[in-house]
């Protein structure tokens, strides 16, 4: 069987790239959904490189399960990129209200919407 990690970055560029645009567009919702989608690709890809298969969508959890030492931070933004994931994907998902009032309140502040 090939080793698909390449078609996983491929496709992880392509949700940022999407990411990206949308955050442009302020269309903030999206820009976190994709930037989620991307993130959780990479790692992914990631895991298939070294042979292993990773399952679910929990893009801190991925990263902790990678044979490899993964600082801190990153873990930390894949924690932020998880909430919004939820978030964005479920009307009800965040506990302040709509997703995108909250992600545009915090591009309003001047924060990365992807990450805030």
């Amino acid at each position: 069987m090939p080793n698909r990690a390449g078609d996983w970055l491929a496709q992880a560029r392509r949700d940022l790239e999407q990411a990206e645009a949308s955050q442009r567009d302020e269309r903030h919702e999206w820009a976190c959904f994709a930037a989620q989608q991307s993130a959780e690709k990479a790692v992914k890809a990631c895991h298939l490189a070294r042979g292993q298969e990773a399952w679910g969508h929990v893009v801190a959890r991925l990263l902790r399960e990678l044979p490899v030492s993964v600082p801190d931070m990153l873990i930390e933004k894949g924690k932020i990129l998880d909430n919004f994931y939820i978030a964005t994907r479920y009307a009800n998902g965040h506990p302040e209200g709509a997703p995108f009032e909250t992600l545009r309140s915090v591009a309003e502040r001047g924060g990365d919407p992807i990450c805030p």
